[in-house]
């Protein structure tokens, strides 16, 4: 099991423990071996990024000595870097060469509803030996990524992921030494195969099944160069199933300028950064190591629920290692400022979204809405309309909730959108907590998937639809 879950201790209360995760010795031999490769863009037309994604089974090593037949995007982990400028037309020309179906979800990608990638509500599932073609304008600047929307937890546990970032050639930060960075794990059991996505059985659904191998860009610990004092802009992704970082840099700052939906209004300073499931941070960078000749880039215990900090350590993610060039002067933090209109909660519609869990028999669960797992009644939105969303967690881990299709701005305690202004398509809402939310609905209609992006979550039936502009009707159980 990935986190070697214990097994339920009581009918009442979900008992889960985790026992010491071994921090792993550095693997590098010297090089830097951080970087991600780009996918090949077939076409001339500079406005136009067209290239073949293949979905394949493939050795893959995540440090020497390590290699595993993985679920890969164009035989690597994670898939190839998707590459666009603001307003490009993407276009993917997908195959599937799995054992079985599979499609391609745009996480965070305002994208028509065809090509949304969920099974029986935007496309058919794409059989093995198949194929479907993904063909969409890009609107937003920013970093996105993609995966499979069928068994996600499964498919996405295995390596299915990659990352799409999006440029804007007239953003201003003026950082030309960019990062894109995937943070995954990968549970592997001890005969060296890739672990059952039920392992755990209802326990491991229950607190989300996390892998023994922490990965950035796919391998284990690698190590990033830098110039002392040089800043860098770190474009992160967490595409971990359940797994939150929380990031620390040998006490070094971050300076955020951007996540999710773009840049956000202003940049804040900070020394951990807490990225959730399906998360993204865009953050600039300027180490000095204090005289030391590396760094390491770690991620500390984060509280996300019952048995997720007993008995654990910190994660060695990366070592940062400085160049013989002497370092640079302080760099003054980026000033860059976007405009962002504040959406108002005057004449927005009240929508209650409660996150339960309930027990079935001796040990089965159900994760739901409003106490009703997948499928259940969808959220009707008219387009143009303001909805203000109440979601109350009542369980005892927390929960990444994620909007397909649509970005949506985060309220503090006084009903402000919270400050720095930023769009968000993806909100943790902390166990036992109410997190609220404003999202404007537009004209795309048809329904859009919401649900935990811890996968096993929503695998377990926390996730639901919002029916835009059509009839609310429930939808079919098969769909992931």
């Amino acid at each position: 099991m990935p986190v070697r879950l214990a097994a339920l201790a009581c009918a009442v209360a979900v008992c889960l423990a985790a026992p010491p995760a071994a921090a792993q010795p550095p693997t590098t031999s010297g090089r830097d071996d951080a970087s991600l490769p780009l996918a090949l863009d077939r076409n001339a037309d500079p406005r136009i990024v067209e290239i073949d994604l293949e979905a394949r089974v493939s050795d893959v090593e995540i440090a020497p000595g390590e290699r595993y037949p993985l679920w890969t995007y164009n035989g690597g982990l994670p898939g190839p870097l998707l590459r666009a400028r603001l307003g490009d037309r993407l276009i993917v020309h997908f195959t599937n060469h799995l054992p079985e179906p599979t499609t391609v979800h745009w996480h965070g990608v305002r994208v028509p509803l065809a090509m949304d990638g969920v099974p029986e509500i935007s496309q058919p599932a794409v059989a093995p030996g198949a194929t479907f073609t993904y063909d969409f304008i890009v609107p937003d600047a920013g970093l996105f990524w993609y995966h499979p929307h069928v068994m996600s937890a499964a498919q996405v546990g295995f390596g299915l992921y990659g990352a799409l970032l999006v440029d804007d050639p007239a953003d201003g930060v003026g950082v030309a030494d960019e990062r894109v960075l995937v943070l995954s794990d990968l549970a592997i059991d001890a005969e060296g195969r890739l672990e059952p996505a039920d392992s755990g059985g209802p326990a491991g659904m229950v607190f989300g099944r996390e892998g023994d191998r922490v990965l950035v860009n796919g391998r284990r610990q690698p190590l990033l160069r830098a110039r002392r004092g040089a800043p860098q802009r770190w474009r992160i992704v967490n595409a971990a199933k359940s797994r939150y970082f929380d990031l620390d840099l040998d006490g070094e700052s971050f300076v955020q300028i951007g996540g999710d939906g773009g840049l956000q209004e202003s940049p804040t300073t900070s020394r951990e950064l807490v990225i959730a499931p399906g998360e993204r941070v865009d953050v600039v960078v300027a180490p000095t190591g204090d005289g030391s000749a590396r760094l390491v880039l770690r991620s500390l215990l984060f509280n996300r629920g019952y048995g997720s900090v007993e008995y654990r350590e910190a994660q060695d993610l990366l070592t940062l290692e400085f160049d013989d060039q002497p370092a640079l002067p302080p760099v003054p933090p980026p000033t860059m400022h976007r405009v962002i209109e504040p959406l108002s909660a005057e004449g927005a519609t009240p929508v209650q979204v409660v996150l339960t869990l309930q027990q079935r028999g001796d040990s089965d669960f159900d994760y739901g809405i409003n106490g009703v797992p997948f499928p259940n009644r969808p959220i009707a939105a008219r387009p143009g309309e303001t909805q203000l969303w109440t979601v109350v967690n009542k369980t005892k881990w927390s929960h990444p909730l994620h909007l397909h299709g649509f970005f949506f701005q985060v309220l503090d305690a006084s009903g402000q959108p919270v400050r720095p202004l930023a769009w968000k398509d993806t909100v943790d809402v902390p166990f036992e907590q109410t997190v609220r939310l404003l999202v404007r609905f537009d004209d795309r209609a048809g329904l859009w998937m919401y649900h935990c992006h811890i996968l096993d979550h929503a695998d377990g039936g926390l996730m639901g639809t919002v029916a835009v502009g059509v009839p609310a009707t429930v939808p079919s159980a098969h769909v992931h």
